[in-house]
Order: C-alpha cells, then sequence, then structure tokens
C-alpha cells in the first residue's frame, strides 16, 4: 500500500501544479516590514486550488502518521480532511452545476478573510465568520443525492462524532492506547497492534476520496480531459486495493 499511495500523491500533486497554472498567481502583498503571498482576485477556482492543497499535504501527513503507529494523531487529521472533501464538493457542485447561492458567496468572503488587521494579534478586530456545517451539509445532500436536511445533518454529525473524540481527547479513544502484557499507556504510536490495522485500512478511504475531489476540481475547472483521467486512475486505485467502496485490508482485521 505504500507504493500505492505514494503514487495517488503523486498524481495529486501533479493535478495541483497543472490547475495553479490554469489561474492568475498569488502576488507579493505587503505585511509589516515584509510581504506575503495572496491570491488578490479571491475567486473560487483559486479557493478550490488552495483545498485542494491542504487536502493533499493533509493525506501526506496522515499516511506518515499511520505509518509510525499513531493512530490516534492520523484520526485527528482525518477529521480535518472531511471537511476540507465537503468544501470541495460543495464549491464544485456550485460550478459544474451552475447553482452558485448567497452561501457561497458568504463561504468565500470568509474564506478569504484576513486573520488579523492590526499590527499585533491582540488589536486586532477580526472576527472570522463561520459559515455553519449543517448548512454545508444540506446543500450538499440536495444536490447529490436528494436525502432531506435534517436526515443528511444527521448522518453527518453521527460520522463527525466517530472521530471528534480523538479531535478533544476523550476517555474512551484515549484508553485505545492502554494495553499489553503488562498493561500500560503507549505514547510512541500503537504500531502492529489491532487498532493500528484497523486505521491502516481506514485510511484508503480518505485517498479514494481525495483522488474523487481531485475529479471534482478538475471538472469545474473545465477540465474535461484532466476529469476522465482521473476517473480512470480512481476506478484503476479501487481494482488494485479495493473492493466496494473500501480496503482490501479489512479483511485483515
Amino acid at each position: 500500500m505504500q507504493t500505492i499511495y505514494s503514487n495517488v500523491i503523486s498524481n495529486m500533486e501533479q493535478t495541483v501544479q497543472g490547475l495553479a497554472a490554469r489561474i492568475p498567481a498569488p502576488q507579493r502583498v505587503p505585511y509589516k516590514n515584509h510581504f506575503v503571498y495572496r491570491y488578490v482576485e479571491k475567486t473560487v477556482h483559486q479557493a478550490l486550488l488552495q483545498k485542494l492543497v491542504r487536502l493533499v499535504s493533509g493525506l501526506n501527513a496522515t499516511f506518515l502518521l499511520m505509518d509510525r503507529g499513531f493512530v490516534q494523531e492520523q484520526a485527528s487529521l482525518q477529521r480535518i480532511l472531511d471537511e476540507i472533501l465537503e468544501d470541495i464538493s460543495f464549491l464544485s457542485f456550485a460550478l459544474i452545476l451552475d447553482q452558485w447561492t448567497p452561501l457561497h458567496e458568504k463561504y468565500l468572503d470568509a474564506f478569504y478573510e484576513e486573520e488579523f488587521d492590526a499590527e499585533t494579534a491582540m488589536k486586532s478586530s477580526q472576527k472570522r465568520p463561520m459559515i455553519p456545517r449543517k448548512k454545508i451539509h444540506a446543500w450538499l445532500a440536495k444536490i447529490e443525492n436528494g436525502i432531506d436536511p435534517s436526515t443528511s445533518n444527521e448522518l453527518s454529525r453521527t460520522l463527525s462524532k466517530a472521530y471528534s473524540g480523538y479531535v478533544h481527547a476523550a476517555s474512551p479513544q484515549i484508553m485505545e492506547m492502554y494495553g499489553g502484557n503488562p498493561a500500560k499507556f503507549h505514547t510512541n504510536g500503537l504500531l502492529d497492534t489491532p487498532r493500528h490495522v484497523e486505521h491502516r485500512a481506514d485510511l484508503w478511504n480518505y485517498f479514494y476520496r481525495g483522488i474523487i475531489a481531485c475529479g471534482f476540481v478538475a471538472k469545474a475547472f473545465g477540465e474535461n480531459e484532466l476529469f476522465n483521467s482521473i476517473k480512470s486512475f480512481a476506478d484503476t486505485f479501487e481494482h488494485i486495493s479495493g473492493n466496494n467502496y473500501s480496503s482490501k485490508e479489512w479483511d485483515q482485521t
């Protein structure tokens, strides 16, 4: 799987660089005595590219954690990846289906808002607005499969809770780090334990969804040839390493 995942990351990185060349590049913007890079046009395509950048970086980091047995931290990152994947779908489908709404506009405004507007963080007046996640879930449910918003929100909440215990360090999740003979807390990872096997299999889903997300972004960019190439790659990835949209590694659990 390490070779397969490395191939996925390589292809996703090529997609990122290729799409980056299709939009206006970041510009140097003065900041204090130096400068920062910013997309000054603040377009939805530039937002999608940035989300894709974090997705690829996050998958890289998640794989490294899994490979060393740090599955608690892996699961925490997967919670972040869930929201990035939702955001990519939310923005991509609005372009693909030509259904841009005021909610999308508010999301984009919040996304581009600077963190600080003063010389020091303490003097800053900025308070980044957060678009309620349940509104994004409801919009996606309407677009993707017709599930009513309340059911969609409940499904999303249930999935989110599965990983929130890792993010917030809840007791049941922490106690997964306890065991062995003699029993003790394992703070240097859970390599080669049953928990490690489970989380290793779980990671496949995020790589698969990551490939699909690249396809959505390509489609939103109007790059149909790239979209078809990514779709073919996704089919090959599933054939080699998965069964019915899940990893073959689950057979080992």
